[in-house]
C-alpha cells in the first residue's frame, strides 16, 4: 500500500479487500480458467484504468467471445515447442480391453501412463483392476489424502521411472512435467468440466513422442445431453459465450440463438467505438429446389442442424469453399440436395453484396427484387435489359430472368451470369 513493492506475486489472496495498492498499473492473471467471473471483476475494480493480461492454455468461452467481438484483444501462441506432436484424443466407452491395449502400447515403447480416477473411495479397486488387466505393469496410486511425504515419494518414484502406471485423482492436473508419460486415461470423463479436461490432457504429450488421451465414459445412454456435447465437441458454443455484461458464466443465448446474440453484440461494440455499421440484408431465396439434408447422408439430427446453421454463416466464397471441403471430408461426397443448399448460400452472398432482398422462381422465370440502396442504378439495369433478351424490368423495379429450363444447373447458371454482369458494371464505375 505504501508503494515500496513494485511487483506482487500471489494467489487469490491478493483479491482480498484488505489488500490495497498505491498505484496499480498492470495485472497478470495466469491460469485464467481457475478464476471465477466475480474474482476477475474484483481484479478490474482494483483500479479503473488498469491493464489486464490473462494467460491460459484452456479455451475460455467468455474471454474468447470478448476477443472475437473486439471487447478484448487476443494473442494466440500457435507454434508448438520443437518436435512437439499433437495429442490424439478419443472419447471411448470404458472397457478392460481398451485399457489393456492402451497401456500395453505405451509399455512397449518404454513409456508411462497416467490414469485419472477422481474418487479416493474406489481408487484402489480401480488400481487393482488395472493390475489384473496388465499384470506386467508396475502400478502406483496417488491422491490428496495421503501423507505429504508418502505422496511426494510416489511422485518422485514415478518421475524416476520406478512405476509404469500412476492411478491418481486430479492432483496431477497442474505442475507435472513427465516426458515419459504419453498416454492418459480419464475414467468417468463426463463428470469433468472443459477446463479440467484440457488441463488433464496437457499432462501428456510433453516430449517428441505421439501422445494419446482416452476419455473413458460409461454407455452413451447413461450420459446427460450436456456431458455428451461437452465430450464430443469441447467447443465454444457448448458452454455458451457467457453474459458479457454481468457475472454469470452462461448467458441467455438459447433464447435468441448463438449467431444472433454474437451479431447483436458485435454491432453494439462497433456502435460504441463510433464505427459505421451497414445494415445486413437477409436475402430470401426460393427456387423450388430440394435443399434438404437427407437422413441417409447425415443420420444425427444435431449434426444436420449444425450443417444448416453453418451454411448460413459464411461471409465470403472462400469460407463457403472451406465448408464444402469440411463436409466432404467428414461425411463423404454429398448428394444433389446439399449441392443445391451450397448454391443457395453462394447466391445469397452475391445478392447481399448487390442489396437484393429476394430471389424467387415462378415457372421459367426468376424474379430479383432490389433494395432502394442497391449500388447499381436503375439506368444501369435498364441498359442491361436492352442488351439481353432474357431480361425484363417491371414498373416496380423487379428484374426478371427468363431461364431455358427449370433444372438446378440451368437455374444457378443463369442467375449467376446476370449477377456477375451486374457486379462487373458496378466495378467499372468504382
Amino acid at each position: 500500500a505504501l508503494g515500496k513493492t513494485d511487483i506482487l506475486i500471489g494467489t487469490h489472496r491478493i483479491l482480498s479487500r484488505d489488500i490495497q495498492f498505491r498505484d496499480l498499473g498492470l495485472i497478470v492473471v495466469d491460469e485464467e480458467q481457475r478464476f471465477g467471473v466475480a474474482q476477475k471483476e474484483r481484479l478490474k475494480r482494483l483500479k479503473t484504468q488498469v491493464d489486464v493480461l490473462t494467460l491460459s492454455a484452456t479455451p475460455i468461452p467468455r474471454t474468447l467471445n470478448m476477443s472475437l467481438t473486439g471487447v478484448r484483444d487476443l494473442s494466440i501462441i500457435e507454434t508448438p515447442p520443437k518436435d512437439r506432436l499433437a495429442i490424439q484424443t478419443a472419447v471411448v466407452q470404458f472397457s478392460r480391453q481398451l485399457i489393456h491395449a492402451a497401456i500395453d502400447l505405451e509399455l512397449k515403447r518404454q513409456g508411462q501412463v497416467l490414469m485419472v480416477h477422481n474418487s479416493v473411495e474406489t481408487i484402489y479397486s480401480i488400481a487393482q483392476m488395472v493390475q489384473e488387466t496388465v499384470p506386467e505393469a508396475r502400478i502406483a496410486v496417488g491422491h490428496g489424502q495421503m501423507r505429504e511425504n508418502h505422496l511426494e515419494k510416489i511422485m518422485v518414484d514415478f518421475l524416476n521411472y520406478r512405476y509404469d502406471v500412476l492411478v491418481s485423482t486430479t492432483i496431477i492436473e497442474n505442475g507435472l512435467d513427465i516426458p515419459r508419460a504419453n498416454t492418459l486415461l480419464v475414467n468417468h470423463s463426463h463428470r469433468f468440466g472443459l477446463s479440467q479436461l484440457y488441463q488433464l490432457r496437457g499432462r501428456v504429450g510433453r516430449s517428441n513422442r505421439r501422445a494419446y488421451a482416452y476419455l473413458l465414459i460409461p454407455s452413451e445412454e447413461t450420459l446427460s445431453t450436456d456431458a455428451t456435447r461437452r465430450l464430443a465437441a469441447l467447443d465454444l458454443e457448448i458452454r455458451g459465450s457467457g453474459n458479457l455484461l454481468g457475472q454469470e458464466q452462461h448467458g441467455q443465448i438459447n433464447s435468441v440463438g448463438f449467431e444472433l446474440y454474437m451479431k447483436l453484440l458485435q454491432e453494439t461494440v462497433q456502435e460504441l467505438k463510433g464505427e459505421k455499421t451497414e445494415e445486413e440484408i437477409q436475402t430470401s431465396i426460393d427456387l423450388g429446389l430440394d435443399i434438404q439434408i437427407p437422413h441417409h447422408y447425415i443420420s444425427d439430427p444435431n449434426l444436420r442442424l449444425w450443417l444448416y446453421k453453418r451454411v448460413g454463416l459464411p461471409s465470403n466464397e472462400a469460407a463457403l469453399a472451406n465448408l464444402k471441403e469440411e463436409v466432404t471430408d467428414r461425411f463423404g461426397r454429398y448428394p444433389n440436395s446439399i449441392s443445391n443448399l451450397f448454391e443457395y448460400a453462394g447466391l445469397r452472398l452475391w445478392a447481399q453484396r448487390l442489396r437484393i432482398s429476394s430471389v424467387d422462381r415462378k415457372d421459367l422465370k426468376v424474379l430479383l427484387k432490389f433494395q432502394d440502396d442497391t449500388p447499381i442504378s436503375p439506368s444501369e439495369i435498364l441498359g442491361l435489359v436492352h442488351q439481353r433478351k432474357d431480361l425484363t424490368l417491371s414498373q416496380d423495379g423487379i428484374l426478371t430472368i427468363q431461364v431455358p429450363s427449370p433444372s438446378a444447373v440451368q437455374l444457378f447458371s443463369s442467375i449467376k451470369t446476370v449477377l456477375e454482369i451486374i457486379n462487373a458494371r458496378i466495378g467499372c464505375h468504382e
